[in-house]
């Protein structure tokens, strides 16, 4: 992060002098693009400024945000693992932040800052695992958008090699329906083994399709349970990609309820680790001592607080407005430290997060 005179980011979002405002969110991955690319993506974004400035607001003004600017880019470091940058600057005022998001190109220019843009010009990256299990076999898919590619694991695929299971042969089972059931428990225990490595391999939602008795065995013995988003009953053994796309395409084209279900699961997940911070005083506490690994925030929210006695206090403000002990807003501050922790942070819709005060974080540890 390179940050000069470095007021508080909250004060330079209200400061009247501090305008104009510019705001450029860029994509930057030196460790994977040439640098030649990297410095022509600056460049466009610059000499886009450059034009915008000069054609609205005074000589002396433009020229000084214009060499500001030209600094930073000579200055940014091209050793960095990140993936994308977040550059602020005003005629007073300069931060850049090296985030771990991906991001669509935004460049604003205007009367304030605006955190949270960076959350909003977030890529989104629609991806998610499919399991398509029977009493017979099992397959696993990764998919992107509309597109299945099969994933070959080192798991067993099919029930069979569970049939002549040494401890099955020796077994005596007066009833056949008896050893099948066994037979199932212990096919569907495997699946659920080679599941919980994919899964921690791939951080993604998953989608189970199969039959609706052998779902309901696999929901009683999945240890990956909070995983899934949908449980999709029908018999897709020989079921071609294409048509297993055509089943799935109702859910993918609803990404959003996806993406909502599939946080809630992370969020109750964390919760059986006792990894969460609920609450904004609780959140700030962590995000202020670098644990935050996931923010999820209501959109709207908005919680006017007033410092207290250590830097990771914090009460809500007392009325009247005081911008000497006042945050106007904790949440952009919190999302400004948990991103540039290398954090991550997800906007839901109003009262998804009731129950956890409608702020709530994952925390490393």
């Amino acid at each position: 992060m390179n940050s000069h005179l470095n007021p508080d980011f909250r004060d330079a979002t209200e400061a009247i002098n501090f305008r104009p405002a510019v705001t450029i969110i860029l994509p930057f991955e030196p460790k994977m693009s040439l640098k030649s690319m990297l410095l022509h993506s600056l460049k466009m974004a610059s000499d886009k400024i450059e034009r915008e400035l000069k054609d609205n607001y005074q000589g002396a003004t433009a020229n000084l945000i214009i060499e500001k600017l030209k600094s930073i880019i000579t200055n940014l470091n091209f050793n960095t693992h990140k993936r994308s940058i977040a550059i602020y600057l005003s005629p007073i005022f300069e931060k850049v932040l090296y985030l771990d998001i991906v991001v669509e190109e935004k460049i604003v220019i205007g009367d304030s800052f605006e955190i949270r843009d960076l959350v909003l010009c977030k890529k989104e990256i629609r991806q998610y695992l499919v399991l398509v299990m029977s009493g017979k076999k099992s397959k696993m898919f990764m998919g992107k958008g509309r597109d299945l590619v099969k994933i070959i694991s080192n798991g067993s695929g099919s029930v069979h090699a569970f049939v002549n299971d040494p401890p099955e042969r020796v077994a005596n089972f007066s009833d056949p329906s008896e050893r099948k059931e066994r037979i199932l428990n212990k096919f569907l225990h495997g699946i659920d083994d080679t599941l919980r490595i994919m899964l921690n391999a791939y951080h993604l939602p998953l989608f189970v399709l199969g039959p609706e008795k052998v779902i309901g065995h696999f929901k009683n013995l999945t240890k990956s349970g909070n995983t899934v988003v949908e449980y999709i009953h029908g018999n897709y053994d020989d079921s071609s990609i294409e048509q297993l796309k055509q089943v799935l395409a109702p859910h993918i084209e609803q990404w959003e309820k996806v993406r909502e279900k599939d946080l809630l699961n992370r969020l109750e997940d964390a919760a059986g680790k006792k990894q969460l911070a609920i609450g904004m005083r609780d959140v700030w506490k962590a995000a202020t001592g670098k644990k935050g690994r996931l923010l999820i925030v209501e959109k709207d929210y908005i919680f006017a607080a007033q410092n207290g006695g250590t830097k990771n206090v914090i009460y809500m403000a007392a009325t009247p407005y005081n911008q000497f002990s006042n945050i106007k807003d904790a949440v952009d501050d919190v999302i400004e430290k948990v991103l540039e922790t290398g954090g991550d942070v997800e906007f839901v819709e109003k009262d998804l997060l009731r129950d956890y005060h409608h702020i709530v974080l994952i925390k490393y540890y």
